[in-house]
């Protein structure tokens, strides 16, 4: 499979390593290396979709599209969202443009949520390494484990009707500069350009914060700490590994061997995946971003819902497994 984006890993790479003659094994090396390679991809993420998201709109005007996609209500179109979530392996920071790119096109908001949950968690080839190294059992209740907590999160907060909690600008979809039906070729793609600058230009800051703080945590955050204080012995072991989790930021990837680890370190399976959850489905970082698009009292609640939902789950594994 092509690595479409292995031309930020270069750049990020080169940076690091050859331009600025970091030591790889270094902590300075890891934070520094991640953070560029991540704001490359985000922006690049961010970009593309909403461009391909305002290309699409000069055809199909925000009201036919609010009309198509609006509807979209009930359980199945959350269990639709997270098995999409499923096949598309991003990181929580980086699932956010889709996130916007799926507001903007008038996809209901719990719908959108159980995207933005499951994608971090699960992809194909986290499942492939976690078969390796942690067996069937556990990898498959790991998967449905989190296609239910984006289904279940997302329902939840589609009955809630907590769209007033979205920042105007994402669903205030810019009106086409001409006549959709007098459009050519070149117009609709300044028109697309002009969205891409648009709402870029009102996120890139939270963006450069959020995986700047991601990546400070990734090179420098002490494994440690999550064997003293989530150890076996601990009855709140599972809460515990979920709060050091959230502040955190990582891929699922990247810390399938950190979770391996701490099994093999005497942790419990259920207290070990807990914490590769909160890292991978909420982070600081993520917030951050998100920060410019939901309001407090939204984000809140997403963090709240999922943190409660991975600690059950983390209950659930010890119980189990």
């Amino acid at each position: 499979m092509v690595d479409v984006f292995y031309p930020m890993q270069w750049i990020a790479d080169k940076v690091t390593y050859d331009l600025l003659g970091i030591e790889a094994t270094t902590g300075l090396a890891k934070s520094l290396n991640f953070i560029i390679y991540d704001v490359l991809k985000i922006f690049a993420l961010l970009s593309v979709m909403i461009f391909l998201i305002a290309y699409m709109r000069s055809y199909i005007t925000p009201e036919k599209s609010r009309r198509i996609l609006g509807g979209k209500k009930g359980p199945i179109y959350n269990v639709a969202a997270s098995l999409v979530g499923t096949v598309t392996p991003f990181c929580s920071c980086s699932s956010v443009p889709i996130f916007i790119g799926f507001i903007e096109a008038g996809v209901p908001l719990g719908v959108t949520f159980s995207f933005l949950i499951t994608s971090p968690l699960v992809n194909e080839a986290a499942i492939a390494v976690l078969w390796a190294t942690l067996g069937f059992k556990a990898t498959a209740l790991y998967v449905v484990s989190g296609i239910i907590i984006g289904v279940v999160g997302g329902y939840i907060i589609g009955l809630l009707k907590l769209e007033r909690y979205v920042a105007d600008f994402v669903y205030n979809v810019h009106s086409l500069p001409f006549k959709e039906a007098e459009m050519g070729s070149r117009q609709r793609l300044d028109y697309a350009v002009e969205e891409v600058k648009s709402i870029v230009g009102k996120v890139w800051l939270y963006v450069i914060i959020g995986v700047t703080l991601g990546g400070i945590f990734h090179g420098f955050a002490p494994e440690g700490i999550l064997a003293q204080y989530a150890g076996k012995d601990n009855l709140l072991a599972v809460p515990a590994a979920v709060l050091i989790g959230v502040p955190l930021y990582s891929n699922v990837m990247g810390l399938i061997p950190v979770v391996e680890s701490l099994i093999g370190k005497g942790l419990p399976i259920g207290t070990s995946l807990a914490f590769l959850m909160s890292v991978t489905a909420v982070s600081l970082p993520e917030m951050i971003i998100l920060k410019k698009v939901l309001s407090n009292e939204l984000i809140a609640l997403f963090v709240s819902i999922v943190a409660v939902a991975v600690i059950f789950t983390g209950y659930m594994f010890n119980a189990v497994l």
